[in-house]
């Protein structure tokens, strides 16, 4: 009997990466940071971002704005599996205030 694949969920591609929760943390409080400021305050090299906002920007959890060679990226406020994922952060980093 052949195993079925099943297919990744939206939940395992921004849960399976630390980068991308990190990138979509800062956005949800920040709303909106150009690519300098991302990986200033992630510390995550420049190819590593860029690989990450893009999944995130494919996914609809972000949005590029371009204003010639700067690059904005928005959170999708508007979106509301961004917003609930937004939510799930904000109640796991209380409960975890208040746990420690």
């Amino acid at each position: 009997m052949k195993e079925r694949i099943l297919k990744e969920s939206y939940v395992e591609k921004i849960l399976g990466s630390k980068p991308r929760v990190r990138i979509l943390k800062l956005l949800a409080k920040d709303y909106e940071l150009n690519i300098s400021a991302i990986i200033k305050k992630t510390r995550l090299n420049h190819q590593c971002a860029l690989r990450h906002l893009k999944k995130l920007k494919d996914l609809n959890f972000i949005q590029e704005k371009r204003f010639g060679r700067i690059r904005i990226f928005r959170f999708k406020t508007e979106n509301v599996k961004a917003m609930s994922f937004k939510r799930l952060i904000q109640i796991w980093d209380n409960e975890l205030e208040d746990f420690l």
